[in-house]
């Protein structure tokens, strides 16, 4: 279900159909949340920005901190589910055990 506020994309409601029940709430998410929400923010200054004719070197440097923004939420993301869903599903594992588990980590910043 899609709910549609005056100018903004719409809203999806969570879980859509056919998403597992299961809630994967984990810490790091309102964190996640709020970096998405700045960026938000700040994109649509961006927009303003554009639209008051700024400079195109002023624009870029600001989409650049907003792909910034967005790509370490995506990196909190996936690590902390690398760290919560991934584990929970091998089990736990000892610190020397773990060395496969973080260097798959480290890779993701590739992504």
């Amino acid at each position: 279900m899609m709910n549609f506020h005056s100018s903004r994309a719409p809203v999806l409601n969570y879980p859509l159909q056919g998403d597992s029940i299961l809630l994967m709430l984990h810490t790091t998410h309102p964190e996640i949340v709020n970096r998405l929400r700045r960026a938000e923010g700040h994109l649509r200054s961006i927009v303003e920005m554009i639209e008051k004719g700024r400079t195109c070197l002023d624009i870029a440097q600001q989409l650049h901190a907003v792909e910034k923004a967005v790509a370490n939420a995506k990196r909190t993301l996936i690590h902390d589910h690398i760290d919560n869903c991934l584990e929970q599903t091998v089990g736990p594992m000892s610190r020397g055990a773990r060395g496969p588990l973080e260097e798959f980590k480290e890779i993701t910043k590739y992504l």
